[in-house]
């Protein structure tokens, strides 16, 4: 998928991640497994929704997102002030788009166990 050039996604300007649709569509057909989980966001993942059960977004405050940046050591993204910046504009922007789409919201700032247990929840994987 094309995108404008100064559009910084993490890929080479003017691309953006997409999910490969023959891939998904594979994956989404599958009978051998009770529940699966997919995690991302994509500009073609809307064409999917219908497929899915639950679209729970995992969200977090601004402060929570720079002091996660700031702090993880697995990946260098989110050290330099303008990734700082253009994480912050997509939350602003990509956000409520996700929010009017999801059918749950976890605010991920409480601890992950609880995260974790609130999915579950969601899904009812019991049953």
């Amino acid at each position: 998928m094309t995108v404008p050039n100064d559009e910084l996604t993490g890929l080479e300007p003017g691309q953006d991640w997409v999910w490969r649709e023959d891939r998904i569509q594979a994956l989404l057909s599958t009978d051998d497994v009770d529940v699966l989980f997919l995690g991302g966001c994509s500009p073609n993942q809307g064409k999917f929704y219908l497929q899915f059960d639950h679209l729970i977004l995992l969200s977090a405050p601004a402060e929570v997102l720079v002091d996660r940046l700031a702090t993880r050591t697995n990946n260098p993204y989110g050290k330099q002030p303008e990734e700082v910046v253009r994480v912050l504009q997509l939350q602003h922007a990509i956000e409520p788009l996700l929010r009017d789409t999801a059918t749950h919201e976890i605010d991920t700032s409480i601890p992950l166990d609880q995260v974790v247990a609130k999915v579950l929840e969601y899904v009812d994987v019991s049953g």
